[in-house]
């Protein structure tokens, strides 16, 4: 089981030098009690989301070039507020955009929750590319003061609900 898993891990390290034919995001989603916030990272391959986007506005979409424009940051914003969401203890909260980055061909975008005082359940939606490529997975990781999990979201399954 030891080989298969290491010759598992080896092939998908050589697949990721090429184009990528897997289709997943990962998101982070980190409780900091003493700021009384919810920090969250999401990393997306940029060519998958400004095909997600273009599809939607009909045009060409450059986020994470030198050709974006700010309206393509407002389709960005917009899709993510659209297409992710938490609800902390039953109720849901805004999740506000806060800056983006480019690693290599992976948009970074963070995310914030603010004035979270207490966390018993985190119930998290993550939609994104969902409309665009139905085999997206989104990868969800979590830790809360001390507790660590983690999801897999599909478009069969884009919700989740984590207790702590």
């Amino acid at each position: 089981m030891k080989k298969f898993v290491f010759f598992g891990a080896i092939l998908m390290l050589f697949s990721s030098f090429s184009l990528h034919k897997f289709y997943v995001s990962v998101t982070q989603i980190n409780y900091v009690a003493e700021k009384k916030t919810i920090q969250i990272t999401t990393r997306i391959f940029v060519d998958d989301l400004n095909n997600a986007l273009g599809k939607k506005h009909k045009k060409n979409v450059y986020i994470g070039s030198i050709k974006e424009t700010n309206e393509e940051v407002d389709w960005l914003k917009k899709y993510l507020e659209t297409n992710f969401s938490l609800n902390i203890n039953g109720k849901e909260k805004e999740v506000v955009f806060l800056d983006k980055e480019m690693e290599d061909d992976v948009l970074i975008c963070y995310l914030i929750v603010k004035n979270i005082s207490k966390i018993n359940s985190l119930e998290v939606k993550n939609m994104l590319l969902f409309d665009f490529l139905p085999e997206q997975q989104n990868i969800i990781h979590t830790q809360v003061l001390t507790q660590k999990k983690s999801a897999l979201l599909t478009s069969d399954h884009p919700v989740e609900l984590l207790k702590y």
